[in-house]
């Protein structure tokens, strides 16, 4: 077996990454197709255009395997994560038969409403992406949080009436249930044809994108959290409990059968803050890039590592994207004087996303009664030194950075290899493919700091400042 080989699918909210991996957990290539932009018709309707999630899988395949020098013959599973919180319909011949709702879009947060005909099937990403590779019926029972009739403690869909006509999905109309670890069926000849990959290969669930990502960060016990930085950010730590009418936190399954995943509230739009100043910066950026010969996030993190921890009073609130239940809110800087430069606001930005986890992972944590001893930070965000350096000193722990900060994709693929029994237990495979690279110690005089100023200042930020954007909002309405 040591000259197989896996493939993850990792499909997110502004790529689809797929990478293929040997049974040690070693990347041995990838490839990412970035999305299309999301089709904003209205306020309120988010959705993917065209057939994206599909589309951008074959493309970023052709592109992967066009990097392997091995043979597709030795790889022996495809593991399948993709989007949470989304709603894919479909026809009767598990097409799409219109454009999959997006987790920003305000319809997911509602019952569904059946005002199309041509939709035989109400589906998750993962179901959608499974019946395109393998013809099956079924998705992982992991991506299931949220508007539909799923009971959360035993896994499965419910078994009340009452439950399924509030939600308005028949049950004849959703996909069969399987495990995390489990195989959903195998690659069809067409599928094969378009992606590249053997027919009859074993296609794997894994779980919903941030389960998959605790997983493949080495996120087992209860005192160790994950910071995921993506499109959303959140906090997470393990639990084996699924508690109810929480107040500061909500539970979500994880990747391993009838496990848990505590998460914190979380920060909507939040590394896209990163995009959003670079393209502000513009060619500026990218000039000193190019000048450089490195990237453009390498040259934001070299001017915000020049700049003193507190960003020189600057204040950065990433509320970029507001919540449906307060549509008033928006992102605030505050603090403003001639010393700032951005690097400042950049190093602000960064500071008000560790911050506000800070915070939110308090509040959780101090409800679940548990410590948390140290921080594992995933997402590209996790590549800067400065960016690390920050969780850990406001967090006043370590943070913890591992050598594949993708950690969706090797969680997928840890899925998979404990699906085709190359080890016995998640834990297991997690132990022997997970490896962590660098630890951050948080710095004594930066926690002093960034405590007394979240004490004083941040913690009480947004009572004021939600007063006068509501204001605003009666003003100007809707972004």
């Amino acid at each position: 077996m040591s000259e197989k080989y896996i493939i993850a699918v990792d499909g997110g909210s502004q790529s689809t990454k797929v990478t293929i991996f040997d049974l040690q957990g070693n990347d041995i290539c990838h490839a990412s197709v970035p999305l299309k932009p999301m089709f904003l018709a209205t306020p309120g309707v988010v959705e993917h255009p065209g057939d994206d999630l599909w589309d951008s899988l074959v493309r970023a395949c052709d592109a992967l395997l066009a990097k392997f020098d091995g043979n597709p013959q030795d790889i022996i599973a495809l593991g399948l994560c993709s989007i949470r919180y989304c709603r894919c319909l479909l026809k009767k011949d598990g097409t799409l038969a219109q454009p999959v709702i997006s987790w920003m879009d305000a319809r997911v947060s509602k019952p569904y409403e059946h005002t199309n005909p041509e939709v035989a099937y109400v589906v998750s990403t993962n179901g959608y992406l499974t019946k395109r590779l393998t013809g099956e019926n079924n998705d992982t029972a992991s991506n299931y949080q949220g508007q539909w009739p799923i009971n959360t403690d035993t896994w499965d869909w419910s078994t009340d009436k009452s439950v399924f006509a509030y939600y308005n999905i028949p049950r004849e109309m959703l996909f069969d249930l399987k495990m995390p670890g489990e195989i959903v069926g195998h690659i069809t000849p067409f599928a094969a044809n378009a992606l590249g990959l053997p027919a009859g290969m074993p296609v794997v669930a894994t779980g919903n994108d941030k389960a998959v990502e605790a997983l493949g960060s080495g996120i087992i016990t209860e005192d160790e959290a994950l910071i995921s930085l993506g499109t959303y950010i959140c906090g997470m730590v393990p639990g084996a409990t699924n508690p109810k009418n929480t107040q500061h936190f909500w539970t979500n399954f994880a990747c391993m059968p009838h496990q848990y995943l505590h998460e914190c509230g979380g920060i909507r739009r939040g590394m896209w803050l990163i995009s959003w100043f670079k393209e502000l910066l513009g060619e500026e950026a990218s000039s000193k890039a190019r000048e450089l010969g490195i990237s453009e996030e390498q040259v934001l993190n070299s001017l915000a590592a020049k700049v003193a921890a507190g960003s020189d009073g600057l204040l950065t609130v990433p509320e970029w994207l507001a919540r449906p239940d307060k549509p008033y809110q928006r992102g605030i800087m505050i603090g403003f004087d001639g010393r700032h430069k951005a690097g400042h606001i950049f190093r602000s930005i960064l500071e008000g996303i560790a911050m506000t986890m800070k915070n939110t992972m308090d509040a959780m944590c101090a409800e679940l009664g548990i410590p948390v001893k140290e921080i594992v930070v995933s997402g590209g965000g996790s590549n800067s030194d400065v960016f690390m350096q920050i969780f850990a000193d406001v967090f006043g722990i370590p943070s913890v950075r591992n050598h594949i900060n993708g950690a969706a994709s090797l969680g997928a693929a840890i899925c998979a290899a404990k699906a085709m029994k190359v080890y016995d237990s998640f834990e297991a495979a997690a132990c022997q493919m997970v490896r962590r690279e660098k630890t951050f110690v948080p710095i004594a005089e930066n926690v002093s700091l960034y405590q007394k100023v979240n004490e004083t200042v941040y913690q009480d930020l947004t009572k004021t400042t939600d007063q006068v954007l509501e204001k605003a909002y009666s003003v100007f309405g809707e972004a």
